[in-house]
């Protein structure tokens, strides 16, 4: 039995989000919370045609960061099926007959369903023989704009990590384990670690930009500057992601590496020799240790 069920894709685990778990654990007084979503994304799998997509959160981490928040995330494998049940079937197969809540709370604009006919006013109908009531939310709004896992995305793609940040009460994050590359950046000065996700994530907008990083293991947060690209000044390729850490000397070959966003400093581009990339590099190591001392280090 549950105090409270939260429903909701929760990609992001953003200020919407939160929200909407807050209202649940208050709700649930004491009790149990669980928040149920869903993988892959709905629409993925609604999707009359093929489009590209990676979560803001990977499973693991919005597990995580759902029990910091004190709730238990139950994960519904989302398909054509799932999605074709009728409201009611929906409501007591996979709500009532698990968890039995006595809250449900969902935002203003939730539906589930067959043609997503499990709005708010029909699971308010469905609460009264399921023995639970239905609190639904406002959207959260930031700079006059709803706060949404779209919106957040949008801003990412363009490399505006700042204002993703600001949306989801956070800095944007990657996990990665640091892989042998071809050891370019120690010829010219700044040895870079390089990332591979270990989970499908989407990437930020080519570019160059301010991070914290942590290796694993570790409590301290450490300046770094990131480059995402492919390298355009040697011939450009397959999209890496690297790091340079200021004032490290350590080796971090096959550990992992936590990537915080802070803030945007130039896209990347091609310079005609490798000469200027060092001067480019140089600048951008200044600017990144002048932000980052700004900013300070993240809070996760």
């Amino acid at each position: 039995m549950s105090g409270a069920v939260a429903v909701g894709v929760f990609d992001g685990v953003h200020l919407g989000h939160q929200a909407l778990l807050a209202r649940a654990r208050e709700r649930a007084a004491g009790e149990r919370v669980v928040a149920v979503s869903f993988e892959p994304h709905p629409d993925v799998v609604l999707a009359r045609e093929f489009r590209p997509y990676a979560p803001l959160t990977p499973l693991p981490e919005k597990q995580a960061r759902c029990a910091r928040l004190g709730v238990e995330l139950h994960v519904l494998p989302f398909t054509r099926e799932l999605a074709a049940l009728e409201p009611e079937a929906f409501v007591k197969r996979h709500l009532v007959e698990p968890f039995a809540p006595r809250w449900l709370v969902v935002g203003e604009d939730f539906a589930l369903g067959r043609g997503r006919a499990g709005n708010v006013a029909r699971l308010r109908e469905l609460g009264k023989s399921g023995g639970f009531e239905v609190d639904a939310l406002p959207l959260q709004v930031v700079a006059g704009s709803p706060v949404t896992s779209t919106r957040i995305r949008e801003l990412l793609a363009k490399g505006q990590v700042a204002d993703a940040a600001v949306l989801l009460g956070r800095p944007y994050g990657l996990t990665g384990l640091v892989v042998g590359g071809d050891r370019l950046g120690r010829t010219l000065g700044f040895p870079t670690a390089n990332l591979r996700l270990h989970d499908e994530q989407q990437v930020p907008a080519h570019g160059i930009y301010a991070v914290w990083a942590r290796p694993a293991g570790e409590r301290e947060w450490r300046m770094g500057a990131m480059s995402v690209g492919v390298r355009p000044t040697f011939g450009g390729g397959l999209r890496t992601l690297e790091v340079f850490l200021l004032d490290w000397s350590g080796d971090l070959y096959g550990r992992d590496l936590r990537v915080s966003f802070t803030d945007w400093l130039r896209p990347e581009q091609a310079f005609p020799d490798a000469r200027d990339l060092v001067a480019a590099m140089t600048a951008d190591v200044a600017e990144a240790r002048t932000r980052l001392s700004r900013s300070g280090p993240p809070e996760e």
